[in-house]
């Protein structure tokens, strides 16, 4: 992105447009390009006429599912924007994107219910040091005053929320703005810029009081802007406006913008504030580490097209790269980009040369990742720290519906899995299914859209099963014969084992008692494999555990006995004995901990009880104000959509980590049922 047509002044500044679930990111991008002058008129996302969202996914879930990119040019300056989907199911998206972004806007409601998910998106700006802004939208449909939802909203921050404007209202309808930092009054204009008035009567004295407030936040880090409101002396707009930046280039605050993407309305002083404030891509490198290095880009996003192949996303941080430019990533894989582009939308234009600051799309570098960090430099790189991707918390099973299919799935799967690295791909050895795991049934239905859509391939969903397993209560002595006779030399193998339960967790034992040389010890190894080969799939259709099985007689033939019938005895043995052993079902039971805002911890510890778990006990979360975590164990039969019901019960925001803690017996009729259900399937 930044200009193609000649060099420029000043390096292009990349801006995330980040916030959550429906906060209207997309259509501030639609507007932003609208008063830009980059599309002749504004679109719009529920017409799906948005230059953002024109994936068919996006279009037909009405939400962003992946990044959207766009080149503007405002008042001489280079802006690339990158709208990052709002929902926790694509955060990945957003947290690769951020880190070569040079600044944030964080797109809001002003809306009390929203602090928990800007909370979670604040800190995780806060953590990165990534300078950022609040810009409240659809001011006009707000039922709060401004004065009001900046308190309320404040307890999402660290860092102080800095009020920059206070609208103007007439009769209940928003019709325009005081800009605190000019003292400058604005009245909006439908869908063009917006006019300059004589600051109305009616907000006078609010004026004063919210532009005192917003001087002394500033004041809290400028010991002379202090002294001049001690003394009472107005300070220089100047030196506002510098403060500002200052302040928020160091990360010391976060200033809050009003407006309505919908409208057109606050767009301009909002680019203007970009424009004055937002630092440039060499305090971007500096952040990363990457000052001193001559050439460097971080590839952020991969995407397979249908008649380009892979292109690679990335923000230029230090020197340039030049087309068809041999880059080098930190690992030391080599790739010759076969062209750089410009991205807007679903579009993409052959570029030149790339500079400092501008974020373009590398042609085929196909052993280069999401994450990577590059250089067009001799001397290699060190790479910039990727953000840690999630843990995934939903997982579905997959079934062709073609099986020649499926060689195509596997490439399919690892081209999808590299433009979204938070999918991961299971093959289960306990239940012998492939499992494709994500961050939420949305996350999920979207991977599979894409892999019928981009790849041509559509498959079965299945529920995820689970790894039962089976053991038993007392033991039992049996014999085992394996005679048979076709011609020539016969088979025989004759064993006589000890089969025992064991105590939860000790797994399978195998030990031999034999007196006599009634069992030849060579055939030792043979029974013991014919126990296992039975364990695989117990009476009850489980793999068996925690059972030592013990050989302690038999006998053998010189001629027919072989260490194939010797395996086939044990295999009878355990046929035999396991049934009047009492055989139990025995399901996993997990250890979980569960992150949520304070508020909903009653509602989770009834969500836990719901689902036969036990609540273990609970905390604050460490670094979260507000938020706790409570550590429980769970079945894991009752884990497999509990993310969903997790984040409706807490705006989105809820997640959780989990890992096998031990086996439990399982009885009675939630055991018949499982029972059941495995006899159905085979």
């Amino acid at each position: 992105m930044g200009k193609t047509d000649g060099a420029q002044s000043r390096p292009a500044r990349c801006i995330a447009l980040i916030g959550p679930y429906l906060s209207g990111k997309t259509t501030l991008l639609e507007a932003i390009l609208a008063r830009c002058g980059a599309i002749p008129r504004q679109g719009s996302v529920t017409e799906k006429s948005s230059v953002g969202d024109a994936t068919a996914e996006a279009r037909n879930h009405g939400m962003s599912v992946g990044l959207n990119v766009a080149d503007v040019e405002f008042l001489g300056d280079t802006f690339t924007f990158i709208d990052c989907p709002g929902s926790i199911e694509f955060q990945t998206e957003s947290a690769l994107a951020l880190t070569a972004c040079d600044a944030a806007i964080v797109v809001t409601e002003p809306d009390a219910k929203r602090v928990p998910a800007l909370q979670v998106i604040l800190k995780n700006l806060e953590d990165r040091g990534i300078p950022h802004f609040l810009f409240l939208n659809k001011i006009d449909a707000s039922s709060t005053a401004v004065r009001d939802i900046v308190p309320i909203l404040q307890p999402a921050s660290t860092k102080p929320l800095v009020l920059r404007q206070i609208p103007i209202w007439d009769n209940g309808i928003a019709t325009g703005f005081v800009d605190l930092a000019s003292e400058r009054a604005y009245v909006y204009r439908e869908h063009a810029p917006s006019e300059i008035v004589e600051l109305p009567a009616s907000v006078g004295e609010r004026e004063k009081e919210a532009r005192f407030h917003m001087l002394e936040q500033l004041a809290d880090y400028d010991d002379k802007l202090m002294e001049q409101l001690l003394s009472d002396m107005q300070p220089p707009n100047d030196r506002v406006f510098d403060d500002l930046a200052k302040e928020l280039r160091e990360g010391l605050i976060c200033p809050v913008l009003i407006g309505s993407a919908q409208n057109g309305n606050g767009i301009l002083r909002l680019m203007k504030a970009l424009r004055h404030e937002a630092p440039f891509v060499e305090e971007t490198a500096k952040r990363l580490k990457l000052e001193n290095t001559k050439s460097s880009a971080y590839v952020f996003k991969t995407i397979y097209t249908g008649h380009g192949g892979k292109l690679s996303l990335a923000r230029v941080l230090t020197g340039e790269v030049a087309d068809s430019a041999t880059l080098t990533s930190a690992s030391g894989a080599e790739e010759r980009a076969a062209g750089i582009m410009t991205i807007k939308g679903e579009d993409s234009v052959k570029r030149g040369t790339a500079k400092a600051g501008d974020t373009v799309a590398f042609g085929r570098l196909e052993s280069i990742k999401s994450g990577e960090t590059v250089t067009a430099g001799k001397n290699g790189i060190t790479a910039v720290k990727a953000p840690p991707l999630p843990v995934p918390v939903y997982a579905v099973g997959i079934g062709l519906k073609d099986r020649k299919d499926e060689v195509k799935l596997s490439a399919a799967l690892a081209k999808l899995m590299e433009e979204d690295p938070s999918l991961v791909l299971e093959h289960n050895q306990d239940t012998h299914q492939i499992l494709l795991k994500g961050q939420g049934e949305m996350h999920l239905r979207v991977a599979f859209e894409r892999l019928a859509r981009k790849f041509g391939i559509t498959v079965e969903r299945q529920r995820q099963r689970v790894p039962y397993k089976e053991t038993i209560r007392k033991g039992v002595e049996v014999r085992g014969r394996h005679k048979k006779q076709s011609g020539g030399h016969g088979q025989f193998g004759d064993v006589v084992i000890d089969i025992q339960p064991t105590s939860r967790g000790e797994g399978f034992q195998f030990a031999e008692k034999v007196t006599g040389g009634s069992v030849p010890k060579q055939f030792f190894p043979s029974v013991e494999i014919g126990v296992k080969d039975y364990l695989q799939h117990g009476p009850l259709g489980f793999p068996v555990v925690d059972v030592s099985v013990t050989l302690l007689d038999g006998s053998y033939h010189t001629v027919d006995s072989s260490d194939m019938a010797f395996r086939q005895a044990g295999r009878i043995a355990m046929s035999d004995g396991m049934t009047q052993c009492s055989p139990v079902l025995l399901e996993p039971i997990m250890s979980v901990e569960i992150a949520v805002p304070s508020e909903a911890t009653s509602r989770v510890n009834g969500i836990i009880s719901q689902r036969r778990g036990q609540i273990l006990g609970f905390d604050n979360r460490d670094g979260w104000p507000g938020w706790d975590v409570v550590q429980a164990s769970m079945p894991a039969s009752e884990m497999d959509d509990l993310i969903v019901e997790l984040r409706s019960t807490t705006s989105g925001v809820g997640t959780y980590v989990a890992k096998f803690d031990h086996l439990a017996e399982l009885t009675g009729r939630l055991a018949d049922q499982v029972l059941a259900n495995a006899q159905a399937a085979e």
